[in-house]
Formats: C-alpha cells, sequence, structure tokens
C-alpha cells in the first residue's frame, strides 16, 4: 500500500456496503452526498474512529483508564492512518462559567499579563497603590476597639497539596505551639495534623493572640514582623469576635467575609501584604496572583454573584402580571386563601382605607410600592384565637422582600422553584457583569482592566493589543513579550476563522454549533501540528457566504502544513475548493452506502448518475417562486437594543415566510431567540421560565394565537427516545398490534408493547435491546442482548405479527419502508409522509434520539408540529433548518415550509443558504457587519428588493440566483461551475 493514501477495506458501519476508498493523504477532501448516504458513517464512524482507537491503544494501560476509548469500526482494514482530531459541531461548553475567553485560553494568557505587569490602583480613591509597611498594618490594627481580641497570624501555605509533616516538625523546633488548617485550630505539641497529600490544604501559623491596646503597640509590631518573616510579606489577622464597625474595607480577604470559628462564633478573618497598600484609604488589599483574575476561583469571583455575572431576583412585572386585579388576587406569588397572607392583605388595605377588592391599578403609586416593597409604618395585624382576637403592631415586610427572604431561608425545594417563577436573572449590581471582585477590576495594563479587555470583540482586541508594547516600560515589555505574543496570535486566528465579532466574555453555551466548531478550528491552527488527520462536520454551517472565503483559506492552509483534512460537507463554493470530492449514494438509508462518484469537482459535475452533479452543473435546480405572498397584518418588534442591536422596529408579515439574513454576528439569532420568541413566550404562553432581551414591545400578537420554536435541541436526552415515540407514531403501530387477532386472544393492550414498561418488553436488557459490558481501561462494549437478541421485548410480544412483521420489525424498518408498509393506515401514513417531507426517509423509526444531530432533530420536530391540527394562525420560528440538508432534501424542507405558510401560519426562519432564501416571501436583511458592526436592518423586502440594495451583502449574493434582477453593480464572486467541454 502507497504512504501516499489512507486506504479503507470492507467498511459496513451502519448502511455501508462493504465500502472501499482511497483518500489521498494531505489533500482537502470532502465527503457529500444526500442525507443519510453514509458520509458521517465513513468519515466518523469509521475513518476517525479507527484513527482515534489505535492513538489510544498505543498509550499504557493506566493511561487509558482516564481515556474514553472509541468502538472498534465495522472495518476489514484501515491503513496509513495518521493521529485524528475530530473537529464537530457540539457546543463548546454548556457550563455558564465558560466564555470565549476560557474556551480559546486567551483569558488564561490575560491573567498571566495582568498579575505581572498590571498596576493596581485603589477602587476608592482612584490612586496607584504603593507598598504597605508593618508600621502601618500595625496602625490599621489599632484602630480596632480597645478590648477586641485577635489572632495574628502567618500563612505559611494557602491551596497547596502535600501532608506537611516536616514542615510541621520544623514549627515546633522554631517554638511555634498552635496552627489554624483549613480553619480548624490544632496544637502541635499534642498532635500533629493528619492531612491528605492529595488535597488542597490552607496552614496558618498563630504567632500571638492580642488584645487591641495603644499600651500593646510595641507587642502587637513584633508580632506583625515576625509573621511577616514566616509568611513572605503576608500576615493574617484573625478576629474572633469582629465588633459591628470594622476599620478594613469591604474587600477583606476572609473566609466567608464572616466566617464560622471553632467555638461557633462568627469571625472577620483580614490578610495583609507588603507588597500592596495606599495610606489614604482604608481599602484593604492582597497580593495579586494569575487567580485573582479568574472567575472560577474564589480568589478572584465577585463575592456576590461568585463569579456568574448574573443574579437572580424577584421581579415586579412577574409578581404582579395584571394590575387590573383586586388587591387580593393580584399578586401571582401569593395565595389568598391562606390565612397567613390573607391576614396580611387584609391588613394592609384596612391601614390604607381601601378594599381588597380594589384594582391594584387604582392605589395611588405610593400605597402599590408599600403593598410590594414593605410599608414605611408599623401596621396593626389582627388573629382571632379561641380567647379572642389578639393584635400585633409592625411593619408589613412587602410582598417582594418576603418572597426574597423565603428563597434563602427555606430548605424546601418546591417553595424555592415556586418562588423562582417570579424571579428574573439580572446583571449583578456588584461588579455589573464582569464576574470578577472589586480589586481585580482595578489592575490596569497601560490604563486597560482585563474587565474593559474581555467586553472587546476579537477584532478590537487585536487592534488593542497590536500597539500595547508601545505604552509599555522598558521592564513591562520584557516580561510581557512571549505573553503578547500567544495572545496576537491567538487572536488572528479566531479572525481567521471569521469570528471576529464575538466578544471575549460571550458566553460559550451561546455559541452555535457553527461557532463551536471554528473556535476549535482555531485552536488547531494555532496549535501548528503537522501530519495530522483532520475530520470536520459541515464547517460552512452558520457562516454567511461572505465569511466563507475566509474559512476555505483556514482550511487550506492547514492542509498546506501537512496535514490531511475530510469535511463532510453540502457546501458548493467549499467543492470547489477541494483536492477531491468523495459522493456517496446512490439514496439515502438501506440504498445508500456506495461511492457514487470520486474525483475533483469538474469529475462530479459529469457524472450522469450523481444526483449531487446534477445541483452542481446545474441540471437540476431548487426554483424561485413564480409569485410572492403579500400580507396587510404584521407582528412588530419595537426598539430591539439587545446585544449589538440597535434599537431596532421589525415588522414580519403575517402569514407569510420570512428569512433572516445577515452576516455572522450581526444579530439575527438574538432578534428571532432573544426578543421575537422569548418576548411572545412569555406575553401569550404565560412562560416565566424566559426572560426576554431588552426591547420596547412587539406589537400584532392579536393576528397569531401561539408562538413555537423549532430548534435543534435533542428531541430525547436518553436512547428510549426515538422518532416514532416523539411524533406519535409508535403509539398507532402499538395500537395496531393490539387489534390483531392473537393480542385479542392474549388480552394483549397497547401497553404490552412497549420496551418502556415491565410486561412485553426483555427484562434482561430493560427493553434496551443492548447490554453494556465494563471493560475496565478498554472502552465498554454494547452487545446485543442475549435473551432477546437485540428485539428489546419477549418471545411472547414477538408472537404478534402485523401483516408477517414484529414489532421490533417495525422499529427497525426506515420512514419510507415503513410509509410503504402502512399505506392502508391514513393516520400512520399520514405522519410517515410528514418525515419522508423534510428528508427523513432513511432514518429508522427506533433510531435512538442521542444519535440524531441537530438538523435531523429539528426536522423531527418539524413533522411532529405539522403532525398536529392546523389552526392556521401559529408563529413558526425556526434557526438554520436546512443544517445537514443536500441540496435534493433541501428543496423537500422549502415544499413543506410553503406548506405550512400556506395553511396561513407565519414561517420565521434564520437562514444564510440562498436557495432557500430567495423562496422566501420577506427577507430581513441584518448588518451591514458583525459584532460592534451589525445590529442594523440593511435592507428588507422580497428577495428581488433586496438583491437591488448595494450595500447589502445578502443581495450581493442573490444576484446571481434571481434572474429578473438588474443592477450595475458588484456581484459575488461565484464562478461557474467548472465542467470540462466535451472535447476533453
Amino acid at each position: 500500500m502507497s504512504k501516499d493514501f489512507i486506504e479503507v477495506r470492507g467498511a459496513e458501519e451502519h448502511n455501508l456496503k462493504n465500502l472501499d476508498v482511497r483518500i489521498p493523504r494531505e489533500t482537502f477532501t470532502v465527503v457529500t452526498g444526500l442525507s443519510g448516504s453514509g458520509k458521517s458513517s465513513l468519515a466518523f464512524e469509521t475513518i476517525y474512529a479507527e484513527g482515534q482507537r489505535r492513538y489510544i491503544e498505543s498509550l499504557s494501560a493506566y493511561a487509558r483508564n482516564f481515556l474514553g476509548q472509541m468502538d472498534k469500526p465495522q472495518v476489514e482494514a484501515v491503513e496509513g492512518l495518521s493521529p485524528a482530531i475530530s473537529i464537530d459541531q457540539k457546543n463548546a461548553a454548556n457550563n455558564p462559567r465558560s466564555t470565549v475567553g476560557t474556551v480559546t485560553e486567551l483569558h488564561d494568557y490575560l491573567r498571566l499579563l495582568y498579575a505581572r505587569v498590571g498596576t493596581q490602583y485603589d477602587p476608592v480613591t482612584g490612586e496607584e497603590v504603593g507598598e504597605q509597611s508593618a508600621q502601618e498594618m500595625v496602625s490599621q490594627l489599632l484602630e480596632l476597639p480597645t478590648g477586641t481580641r485577635a489572632k495574628i497570624a502567618a500563612p505559611i501555605a494557602r491551596d497547596q497539596k502535600g501532608a506537611f509533616e516536616d514542615r510541621f516538625e520544623e514549627l515546633v523546633a522554631d517554638g511555634y505551639a498552635r496552627v489554624e488548617v483549613d480553619g480548624e485550630p490544632y496544637d502541635l505539641t499534642l498532635e500533629t495534623p493528619d492531612l491528605d497529600k492529595n488535597y488542597d490544604h490552607t496552614i496558618d501559623v498563630i504567632v500571638d493572640r492580642v488584645k487591641i491596646d495603644p499600651d500593646a503597640r510595641s507587642r502587637i509590631a513584633d508580632s506583625v514582623e515576625t509573621a511577616l518573616g514566616e509568611a513572605d510579606g503576608v500576615l493574617k489577622v484573625i478576629v474572633p469576635d469582629p465588633p459591628e464597625d470594622v476599620p478594613f474595607g469591604s474587600n477583606t480577604r476572609s473566609t466567608g467575609s464572616l466566617a464560622e470559628d471553632s467555638d461557633g462564633d462568627d469571625r472577620l478573618t483580614v490578610e495583609f501584604s507588603e507588597e500592596l497598600g495606599n495610606p489614604n484609604s482604608d481599602f484593604q488589599f492582597s497580593a495579586i496572583e494569575t487567580r485573582s483574575f479568574s472567575f472560577n476561583s474564589p480568589y478572584g469571583a465577585c463575592p456576590e454573584c461568585e463569579g456568574l455575572g448574573q443574579t437572580k431576583e424577584v421581579d415586579e412585572d412577574l409578581v404582579v402580571r395584571d394590575r387590573s386585579k383586586p388587591i387580593k388576587h393580584v399578586f401571582e406569588a401569593w395565595s389568598y386563601n391562606r390565612s397567613y397572607y390573607r391576614t396580611r392583605l387584609d391588613a394592609v388595605a384596612k391601614h390604607f382605607g381601601v378594599s381588597v377588592d380594589t384594582p391594584f391599578e387604582d392605589l395611588d403609586a405610593d400605597v402599590r410600592r408599600q403593598f410590594l416593597y414593605g410599608t414605611d409604618r408599623e401596621v396593626v395585624f389582627e388573629r382571632r384565637t379561641k380567647n379572642g382576637t389578639r393584635r400585633k403592631t409592625k411593619r408589613f415586610e412587602g410582598v417582594i422582600p418576603n418572597l426574597e427572604r423565603r428563597h434563602v431561608e427555606t430548605d424546601s425545594d418546591s417553595t424555592r422553584e415556586h418562588i423562582e417563577e417570579y424571579m428574573a436573572v439580572t446583571t449583578c449590581p456588584e461588579c455589573e457583569g464582569t464576574r470578577l471582585k472589586e480589586q481585580s477590576r482595578h489592575v490596569r495594563v497601560a490604563g486597560t482592566s482585563i474587565t474593559e479587555v474581555n467586553r472587546m470583540s476579537i477584532g478590537d482586541a487585536s487592534e488593542h493589543f497590536e500597539g500595547l508594547e508601545s505604552e509599555l516600560t522598558d521592564r513591562e515589555r520584557t516580561i510581557a513579550a512571549e505573553i503578547l505574543k500567544e495572545i496576537r496570535a491567538r487572536l488572528g486566528f479566531m479572525e481567521e476563522v471569521g469570528l471576529e465579532y464575538l466578544t471575549l466574555d460571550r458566553e460559550a453555551s451561546t455559541l452555535s454549533g457553527g461557532e463551536s466548531q471554528r473556535i476549535r478550528l482555531a485552536t488547531q491552527v494555532g496549535s501548528g501540528l503537522v501530519g495530522v488527520l483532520y475530520v470536520l462536520d459541515e464547517p460552512s454551517i452558520g457562516l454567511h457566504q461572505r465569511d466563507n472565503d475566509r474559512l476555505l483559506d483556514t482550511l487550506e492552509g492547514l492542509r498546506d502544513l501537512g496535514n490531511t483534512l475530510l469535511v463532510v460537507e453540502h457546501d458548493e463554493e467549499t467543492m470547489r475548493r477541494a483536492d477531491n470530492i468523495i459522493d456517496m449514494g446512490p439514496g439515502p438509508g438501506e440504498r445508500g452506502g456506495e461511492i457514487v462518484v470520486q474525483g475533483d469537482f469538474a469529475d462530479v459535475c459529469d457524472a450522469d448518475d450523481s444526483v449531487t452533479g446534477d445541483y452542481l452543473a446545474g441540471r437540476r435546480s431548487i426554483p424561485v417562486p413564480e409569485t410572492r405572498r403579500d400580507s396587510d397584518a404584521a407582528i412588530t418588534v419595537r426598539g430591539a437594543r439587545q446585544h449589538n442591536l440597535r434599537d431596532l422596529d421589525v415588522p414580519i408579515p403575517v402569514g407569510a415566510f420570512t428569512a433572516i439574513t445577515g452576516v455572522s454576528g450581526s444579530g439575527k439569532s438574538t432578534l428571532m431567540h432573544e426578543i421575537l420568541y422569548k418576548g411572545l413566550a412569555r406575553e401569550m404562553n404565560d412562560n416565566t421560565s424566559v426572560d426576554p432581551g431588552d426591547h420596547d414591545a412587539i406589537e400584532g400578537t392579536e393576528h397569531i394565537e401561539t408562538v413555537r420554536l423549532i430548534d435543534q435541541s435533542p428531541i430525547g436526552r436518553t436512547p428510549r427516545s426515538n422518532p416514532a415515540t416523539y411524533t406519535g407514531v409508535f403509539d398507532h403501530v402499538r395500537k395496531l398490534f393490539a387489534e390483531t387477532k392473537l393480542s385479542k386472544q392474549r388480552g394483549y393492550e397497547k401497553g404490552r408493547f412497549s420496551f418502556n414498561v415491565k410486561g412485553g418488553r426483555c427484562e434482561a436488557c430493560g427493553g434496551q435491546g443492548t447490554v453494556k459490558i465494563e471493560m475496565n481501561f478498554l472502552s465498554d462494549v454494547y452487545v446485543p442482548c442475549e435473551e432477546c437478541d437485540g428485539a428489546r421485548y419477549n418471545d411472547r410480544t414477538l408472537d404478534v405479527t402485523y401483516k408477517g412483521k414484529t414489532i421490533a420489525d417495525v422499529l427497525d424498518m426506515e420512514v419510507s419502508e415503513a410509509l410503504d408498509f402502512f399505506e392502508a393506515n391514513s393516520q400512520l401514513r399520514r405522519r410517515l409522509q410528514l418525515l419522508d417531507d423534510v428528508g427523513l426517509g432513511y432514518m429508522t423509526l427506533g433510531q435512538p434520539s442521542t444519535t440524531l444531530s441537530g438538523g435531523e432533530a429539528q426536522r423531527v420536530k418539524l413533522a411532529e408540529e405539522l403532525g398536529k391540527k392546523q389552526t392556521g394562525e401559529t408563529l413558526y420560528l425556526l434557526d438554520e433548518p436546512t443544517t445537514g440538508l443536500h441540496k435534493a432534501d433541501e428543496r423537500k424542507l422549502i415544499e413543506v415550509l410553503q406548506r405550512l405558510t400556506d395553511a396561513g401560519n407565519t414561517v420565521v426562519v434564520v437562514e444564510h443558504e440562498l436557495d432557500l432564501v430567495k423562496n422566501a416571501d420577506n427577507i430581513v436583511d441584518l448588518g451591514p457587519e458583525g459584532g460592534e458592526g451589525g445590529g442594523e436592518v440593511v435592507a428588507t423586502g422580497t428577495p428581488e428588493e433586496v438583491a437591488r440594495v448595494e450595500t447589502s451583502h445578502t443581495g450581493r449574493y442573490l444576484r446571481d440566483l434571481l434572474p429578473d434582477v438588474d443592477l450595475e453593480g458588484p456581484r459575488s464572486d461565484r464562478r461557474a461551475p467548472a465542467i470540462a467541454d466535451d472535447d476533453d
């Protein structure tokens, strides 16, 4: 075998049919084909899985304990493999603490830069902070009230691993008897702490225990100097019983702010450092370290929001949703039927001389305020008892303070969840969403804080760091040189893949699959690896055509380094620039799994039996609609200001098909998800779990009955969920089996044919069909259940057949096969037809939901929605529904969306795929650029009208697809199909 190829022989993973293929190494190869034709089975489940498996097997058995081992694919041989790296579209992280800065490791370098060359400024005075002398520390201690007890300690270890036996012996030899280890006191003359060396420990040596008194200045000064000497210039003062007013600032380093001492009393722990201090301020500073700038560490995180940047607060608009209701029913969180709340509302109403039947909106504003936030004066509360009426006078707490207090104090999960229905997520008032504590926010490099850098877009940050060195001193430049080099390189890689609009503090969980994939791609570009096999899953998803070129330049750069790229893709421009194309087919599912044609772009275009080639060569195409729908009514978003949206007013025609377009980062998802969906879900569906983005109003809601978001989130989180169960197909199938002659003879009900409940399922595997065998340092092996041979059901259940097929046979059917099988059943045929219509004819009915891609899950949801009785007044919102679709399947999807609109519904999609965009009745094009350069409506109207707008990037590319648009101006640089002439 030549070393110039990756050679696959006998691949039979999923629907692959004993496939043999040779892929040139160090080339850019695209695997394309109809949805379900076997692209991912070849690229990911066979080639990548085998490359990853072999690499992991080369490690020691001990190392393999900590790594997820890939299962061996169904293939005879794969030769010529390199170490493989998969770059798919999974979210970068779901942790709310993860940001673009942390997942790209940019924040790690920023923390290092600010810890090494940052200048500390006093948050109170704004003055530059200088060193703090022992004498100044003593003076501050003496400001405590006379008689206050305090422990002067030397923090010799802070969050360090080890058992410290030798250190404890040294302390005893030096005359120290008392220490605190992780807050627990020990007498070293009586016992040595037994510490686990694998855990972090904090050790404070108690140098002296003193009572604050001006006459004890000399003793306190000696103890302070001794502690500073033992702990390299750091001093810790522990006040077991602190006074109410302490002379220290709000930023004290503490084990709480007030923590429990060993005797149960509250205590205050304050840390001083010789390195930092300001004699003109009482703000207490601690030593600056890299973790001081980490919002994942208690040393850097804002204490109010614990580094999340957000807090939950009871929202007045959620507590009082309808101000026209009477006082006794207006507070959603309180039930007037409960005596506790009734007596309080009755008492406050009587106090103000109003009836509890008075509408809340009719009260004076000041009275409404006191109901919500507490009375200014005391109120008489009456309670009837057996001995008469008891009266108690006190101030009314207020509905909102009551809810906030109970949320903190309750031990009941149900009570906490109930109260959280009336709470909204708000920006943390302490750190203003920056996540860091006050001291860390006031460290600057060249006059800029780390929080200011985090709020920059990648493009702006790149400009900022490009000229930063000129503002540093010679010493700072020497220290920062390598750090700045790494920062600039990573920012440059992010720009290369078209992500310059993302801000560094953007939550990673809010990134799209395409954005997450490009972040990982940028990381790989920065690694500079050579000889690697990169397997990518549709990297063009989520990218506007204008941004696609930069992505392709990056991919070609990876190839030119000496790597092999295997890219699953449907994008035409990607195929044009590929060195090699593998077209899978000829059909989906069981009709696929073969190579239709392999070669360059021209070879695929020339192939007579290639559906892909037909679309690339123009023999087939998605037509432009002959007419566009018009509408007199509209749903109008007013004053949208979330993220980068610039106070937009956006009309969405009712009963029409609208596409929201624009370059990456222009604000499309913000408009649809944060404003339109969340705003309508809160207003129309009474969904209190969503927090709409900042906007003034959404008008025209009277024209629709409800709103539905059909996104790419999973349809189920366990293998027991599948397309048949989600769409309701399985209910009808089970009903058919229950109506067979044998079922009636045996008394089988519909539940007998469910694999989720006892009775008909195989109990050996619990209805899963497979049994997991744990293999220690090898990957877990899933084998067919010996009892049912993978059928999920017991033998008695499998005795029952319908038209010669068991219930297990039906679950193994593809949608298209099941459509023919159940042709006589109108209810089943209708639902199966909908799955086929959205391009899922290749999918098996029992395919576990956990194995579906985001695009497949979205189309299953769309089919399920289509299966419902249509009212004709629903607003459907879809986010890039063409994800993972071949042109032939995309045409099917467009027909479904048009049918949905014809039924009188309103359909809105966020989309980049131009063949779908040209089929819309109306386009809202955002931009003109991404990030801070976006957030405006560049153009709106029919595709033809948008195509005539010279400033619209989307319009420029649409001109190539709309024959009736005449405009002397720039068009896209999309080239004509490179099909070889007949003479060639």
